[in-house]
């Protein structure tokens, strides 16, 4: 990111579109924050009316990021990350928690979405011992992502990928599994993968619907078994691919007397 700073935000903020929703702001009206507009909070309104609990998805999906990312850098001893999709930063973002356990903990931050580059200033207060980046680009592209991690991360040493509510929006299985494959392929052994995605259910379904027939762009269910297949070759650790209050909980874990359809599981390669 250099070059004068405002030029480049004056740059970044030319590409917002505020007048469609987005994915990255709706997740953040649900979630409680202020980068939304009018737009993002009426269709995150109306998702809502066909399925009440979707916010409980969000908070689900932040507190299942905390419980992976503590235990994989606790238990599991990783100190790299390479978080993709990250959207909008909020409490307890991945370096932040890493950082609490290890302070010495490296993060890759990408995303391909201006309003959470205009925030990334906010995921790169590391520790002194650590290291954070950001790298504005498309999972769907992933070459470019793993050059530009390499400057940051020891890609000879075991290395945690994060997957978090972003492969709903490549909707294309084949673009899917390959750009995942493309990433789970250069991890070392020892490695981790994280994913958290929505599944089918009847009022998923008609929340999807209501989604896709926004001008927001399109988002994609699946099931189970599907994600398990983004695994290939992975050891999935206990208790498997389940919904996300159920994945460890810790004494604090919201929402585990209720069906919540957002999956997430974390794998191993050997």
């Amino acid at each position: 990111m250099g070059g004068d700073s405002r030029e480049i935000d004056n740059e970044v903020l030319a590409r917002i579109n505020t007048s469609v929703p987005h994915s990255a702001r709706v997740w953040d009206y649900w979630l409680g924050g202020k980068d939304n507009y009018g737009p993002d909070r009426e269709v995150g309104d109306e998702i809502v009316k066909v399925m009440p609990d979707l916010p409980v998805n969000a908070r689900a999906e932040r507190q299942f990021i905390g419980r992976v990312v503590r235990h994989l850098a606790g238990d599991a001893g990783i100190d790299q990350f390479l978080d993709v999709g990250t959207g909008i930063p909020t409490a307890d973002n991945t370096h932040e928690v890493a950082q609490r356990v290890n302070p010495k903990a490296r993060i890759v931050y990408v995303d391909n979405d201006p309003i959470v580059l205009v925030h990334a200033r906010a995921l790169l207060q590391s520790t002194p011992d650590g290291a954070t980046a950001y790298i504005d680009a498309d999972l769907r592209k992933p070459e470019p992502i793993l050059e530009a991690a390499a400057l940051t991360l020891d890609f000879s040493r075991p290395i945690a990928l994060m997957l978090m509510g972003v492969l709903e929006f490549v909707p294309d299985a084949e673009l899917a599994h390959a750009a995942v494959g493309a990433l789970r392929d250069a991890l070392p052994s020892g490695s981790y993968m994280a994913i958290a995605h929505s599944v089918h259910s009847p009022s998923m379904d008609d929340a999807a619907a209501k989604w896709n027939a926004s001008e927001a762009s399109p988002l994609t269910l699946r099931t189970p078994e599907q994600l398990k297949e983004f695994f290939a070759g992975m050891e999935l650790l206990t208790p498997g691919l389940v919904s996300l209050p159920k994945w460890r909980p810790e004494p604090e874990t919201s929402f585990q007397d209720r069906d919540v359809f957002q999956f997430g599981g974390v794998g191993r390669k050997p």
